[in-house]
């Protein structure tokens, strides 16, 4: 059998992020169609997307401490396998059982693969041979923004082909990607970074700066759940288009600027500061969610989802690497504290501005103007960071 490379591990780690793409951006194509046939609220649809990321928040909270006795790949490999099972039973569940429960649990399993993979995924990648970190930190994470992509995409040909109906076999074929990639992990080499320093996280608590950068991750979940989680339903119900429109101008046109803003910086990345880029991307991300709650005319609204995809495709990506490179010795518990940080502002964010908008007779307007607190806190801790390097340097 023929030894794979590093180049392989790399592919797997891709399919990785494209794998929580579907994970968490599948469901919300459903959810016009879930409250007309199986008769769930918002509130309810607000508590799914609680439910998913406070699942991957919890996850985060264990990896923490676990990962590093476990070994990044069982841990991989189980979250794959989650993943794919989870898609596969949202098909199932709700006719074998009351249809909520049935979607929460399929929710809940998913979650926790998805959970993982935030987790191990992006160390595996810090820890591969290459020459700039941070750029390769951000061209992974763009594949999140194209498996986003493929997923509404695929999704809406098939609603269009074979009808709505068709979403139950369409969720065998997305459990099929991270089930391979399950198979995957198991061969690809793997390199792991070096275990938290002595003191481990109480360690990290005691660095003001951790506690900077774990806002920031907070603030980029936030700024950019809030956003895709709820553009579909956004541009069908609050802008009148069909369903087929909402999913191409809403979260696809979001998750296509949201690759390209992550695409570009992994490719000049080396040219551009990148405390003085997420500063810029959420003054940009404050503009954006006005465009979508303020503008006159749904296609301005729509190119407030775009810029706002734009805008944000830093965040994530660009908050992991300044905090790799400031404390080099946090290791893997450094890293699922980041994503725990993340899973907060992706559980918080756009469950409130869900409930902000079922208070305003289902105005996701009102929800959105809500939103703009988020990359605004962004952009004073991005400042904060730069102040700090100039410190430093």
């Amino acid at each position: 059998m023929k030894k794979l490379t590093y180049k392989s591990t790399v592919i797997s780690c891709y399919i990785g992020y494209v794998s929580q793409a579907i994970v968490n951006n599948f469901y919300p194509l459903l959810f016009v169609m879930f409250q007309k046939e199986l008769g769930i609220t918002l509130s309810q649809l607000s508590f799914m997307i609680t439910a998913n990321f406070g699942i991957q928040l919890i996850t985060d909270i264990i990896c923490s401490r676990a990962v590093d006795r476990i070994g990044y790949r069982p841990s991989v490999v189980t979250a794959h396998l989650c993943c794919a099972a989870g898609l596969a039973l949202l098909g199932v569940l709700p006719f074998v059982m009351p249809p909520y429960i049935g979607l929460l649990l399929a929710t809940m399993l998913s979650a926790i693969g998805g959970g993982i993979i935030e987790v191990v995924v992006s160390p595996i990648i810090e820890a591969c041979p290459s020459e700039n970190k941070a750029s390769a930190m951000s061209l992974l994470h763009s594949f999140y923004c194209w498996g986003q992509m493929a997923v509404v995409l695929v999704s809406t040909l098939a609603f269009k082909i074979a009808g709505i109906g068709s979403w139950r076999m369409l969720c065998l074929v997305w459990a099929a990607i991270p089930f391979v990639n399950a198979f995957l992990y198991m061969r690809v080499p793997l390199n792991t970074l070096p275990k938290t320093e002595k003191g481990g996280i109480k360690e990290l608590f005691r660095q003001k700066m951790f506690w900077v950068f774990f806002f920031m991750m907070v603030c980029a979940g936030a700024s950019e759940l809030t956003m895709s989680q709820w553009a579909s339903a956004f541009a069908e119900d609050g802008l009148g288009v069909t369903k087929a429109t909402g999913d191409l101008l809403g979260p696809c046109m979001f998750a296509l600027f949201m690759g390209i803003s992550r695409l570009f910086y992994g490719k000049f990345g080396e040219k551009i500061r990148l405390s003085s880029f997420m500063a810029g991307s959420s003054a940009l991300c404050v503009a954006a969610y006005l465009l979508a709650v303020l503008a006159p005319h749904p296609l301005l609204s729509f190119a407030g989802c775009a810029l706002c995809g734009l805008s944000v495709g830093i965040m994530w990506p660009g908050t992991f690497s300044m905090g790799a490179a400031a404390m080099p010795m946090g290791g893997t518990a450094m890293f699922a504290l980041f994503a725990l940080g993340g899973d907060i502002g992706c559980t918080s964010g756009p469950s409130i501005a869900g409930n902000i908008a079922a208070a305003f007779d289902s105005n996701l307007k009102a929800g959105f103007a809500f939103g703009t607190v988020f990359p605004l806190a962004m952009l004073i801790l991005a400042v904060i960071c730069r102040k700090h390097e100039n410190k430093t340097k």
